[in-house]
């Protein structure tokens, strides 16, 4: 394996990074901001990856008892300047006890992380029975689409390479589900700093939805739109299981055992 850890102390120290979520468009959280938002009867809820913190803030700001952890400690320095209770954690273990949230989420984050599956058997070990588990990622195994950003998504090639590589991991799922593992791929690190081209996880809304029950969940959704979408559109680009195989991966999931 390659020296991913190195490549997770990326963020670490990485003002650009911060520099980047800073400027991203308030609109782009919306739909994971509802996702994370608490019932009225209330109950805490968890950002991790909170980023420079506009998810923990505008939960904050309409009275909900909202929490962030990130690996970047110029992120961090950000969130707190929305709400006091973002923390810097090491990108392994969460520093919360078990069963402590109502809601936990992560936005663009799983393709990051060392360890993904672990990261997801981390949400789910902080959230509570009953409670729910966010987890939205770009869909790397992406076979239809526009606007492919990233070298894995782009060209007819790649396409059909991801469409046979889902398959196959529908096969083990279904045939050796303890060898199921994320697939891996060099980052790629440009100056100046640039989204989603330093990956290391090839995340997939199968391989996710697996994982989330593997942990105890039952899966609510799993749609490819990881934003507000004009309600027709949305409905159609999820009625069938081609949302697999487009966009993004954005599935919820509710903790039952």
């Amino acid at each position: 394996m390659s020296d991913l850890r190195s490549h997770e102390n990326y963020y670490r120290e990485n003002q650009a990074y911060a520099d980047f979520l800073a400027g991203w468009d308030p609109a782009f959280y919306g739909k994971y901001t509802e996702a994370l938002r608490p019932p009225a009867s209330g109950g805490r809820v968890l950002d991790v990856g909170c980023g420079v913190g506009q998810v923990v803030g505008a939960l904050t700001r309409e009275g909900v008892e909202a929490y962030g952890v990130d690996v970047s400690a110029p992120n961090v320095e950000r969130a707190r300047g929305f709400c006091e209770r973002c923390q810097l954690y090491d990108g392994t273990r969460l520093p919360f006890p078990d069963q402590h949230f109502m809601r936990v989420g992560s936005l663009n984050v799983l393709e990051h992380v060392d360890e993904p599956e672990a990261f997801l058997a981390e949400l789910v070990r902080v959230t509570g029975i009953g409670g729910k588990v966010v987890v939205s990622s770009p869909n790397f195994r992406r076979a239809i689409g526009w606007r492919d950003y990233h070298p894995r998504m782009r060209g007819l090639r790649h396409k059909w390479e991801n469409w046979q590589r889902l398959q196959e991991k529908r096969h083990q799922i279904a045939t050796e589900p303890d060898r199921v593992r994320f697939d891996r791929t060099p980052p790629i690190v440009k100056q100046p700093f640039e989204p989603d081209d330093d990956a290391i996880i090839l995340t997939n809304a199968v391989e996710m939805e697996f994982f989330l029950r593997r942990y105890g969940c039952e899966i609510e959704s799993v749609s490819c739109t990881d934003r507000r979408v004009f309600a027709p559109l949305d409905w159609l680009l999820n009625a069938t299981p081609l949302r697999y195989y487009m966009f993004s991966a954005f599935v919820v999931a509710q903790r039952v055992r």
